[in-house]
């Protein structure tokens, strides 16, 4: 299963200030996953035609 990280390193678009945390995110119309709108990688792997889900990442010092 990919992971965000072999992606590359994080890709930062630009800072917005979404009224509440969820506004951050939307639901794959492919595959289901919630994508997080921060990380370009993620946004970018889930507009691939074929993917599959990403497997979520442990942050460390968490």
């Amino acid at each position: 299963m990919t992971k965000p990280s072999d992606l590359g390193p994080p890709i930062k678009g630009n800072p917005h200030e979404p009224s509440e945390e969820g506004d951050h995110f939307y639901k794959c119309n492919i595959c289901g996953q919630p994508v997080d709108m921060r990380d370009l990688r993620q946004v970018m792997w889930h507009e691939k035609p074929r993917h599959e889900r990403l497997k979520p990442e442990v942050v460390k010092g968490s």
